[in-house]
């Protein structure tokens, strides 16, 4: 899964899979996170969002199936 830079000071680079509608997440401690069944509109926002920290811990942990990576 292809995935792009982004500005945090928690995470490194965020993917998503459209197809399997599953995010993916690097943080910079090198933990890689799946997120599974992931609406479309939840990656679009969070690469909008100004934190991607704080975007990720309000809609996206405890609402869906992870698993690390």
């Amino acid at each position: 899964m292809r995935r792009q830079a982004v500005s945090s000071s928690n995470v490194a680079e965020v993917g998503y899979d459209e197809g399997q509608r599953t995010l993916e997440v690097l943080f910079h401690s090198g933990a890689i996170y799946q997120y599974f069944e992931v609406p479309p509109q939840i990656f679009t926002e969070l690469l909008q969002t100004s934190s991607v920290g704080k975007y990720l811990n309000t809609n996206v942990k405890g609402n869906f199936r992870y698993a690390r990576v």
